[in-house]
């Protein structure tokens, strides 16, 4: 089957608006190339159907952010925000990427091939977010489902009053946030986590991570728990 030829956008001659609409118009199964991104905010969001973009170069805040169906590549670092609200589809950052990455996320994969900063997963609501590298503090904080995968190190509070998600770390954790324990990694989490490796394309070996998730402490008030709130 014929790979087809992308299409060109260049930021230095069109706006960020210009290339939304341009995405949103254009027919599934389509591929676009963005040139000299130079750091712009919100590039290629709210993509809604099947589209191959490639954004050769660094973008600002909210790169790919409320992504649906579309896979989108951004070869450099994403600012705050990348693929936030993600409903589905692929968002793949070849750097790394600022605070909040994925926030709120519903579905669909990130990943990011360096590191992320703060608050990375916050609010992450069903979306599965691979870091090869480390995250900062308040990673997974308020967590509601999906997974998170640290190939690297974990900062402070990670997984802070985390629900349902599920969070897998190589490296070292500096310390756990409220509400969030270790747990035994059992066999259906191994197997779990070598698909989500493989769907990143990292070579990691599922036996070397550890599993974090909540301890549903604080699922409902109690006086005993007053602190923690």
């Amino acid at each position: 089957m014929a790979t087809l030829t992308p299409t060109d956008v260049d930021l230095s001659r069109a706006s960020v608006r210009d290339l939304n609409r341009t995405l949103h118009q254009a027919d599934p199964g389509t591929s676009w190339r963005v040139t000299h991104p130079d750091g712009a905010h919100n590039v290629a969001v709210g993509l809604t159907t099947d589209l191959d973009v490639v954004v050769d170069g660094p973008v600002g805040y909210y790169g790919a952010g409320m992504n649906q169906r579309a896979t989108v590549t951004i070869n450099g670092n994403a600012g705050t925000g990348v693929a936030e609200n993600m409903m589905s589809g692929t968002v793949r950052v070849r750097g790394s990427a600022s605070q909040s990455a994925g926030a709120t996320a519903h579905g669909g994969l990130l990943v990011i091939e360096g590191n992320a900063s703060a608050r990375c997963g916050i609010s992450m609501k069903g979306v599965d977010i691979v870091v090869g590298g480390d995250v900062g503090h308040m990673s997974a904080f308020m967590g509601q489902a999906g997974r998170l995968v640290v190939c690297g190190d974990a900062g402070d509070a990670l997984g802070d009053s985390l629900y349902e998600a599920r969070v897998y770390v190589k490296g070292t954790v500096k310390s756990l946030g409220a509400d969030c324990v270790e747990k035994e990694m059992r066999d259906e989490h191994l197997t779990e986590l070598a698909v989500l490796l493989k769907a990143a394309d990292r070579e990691e070996d599922p036996a070397d991570f550890r599993r974090y998730g909540s301890a549903r402490r604080l699922y409902h008030f109690t006086v005993a728990n007053s602190a923690a709130y």
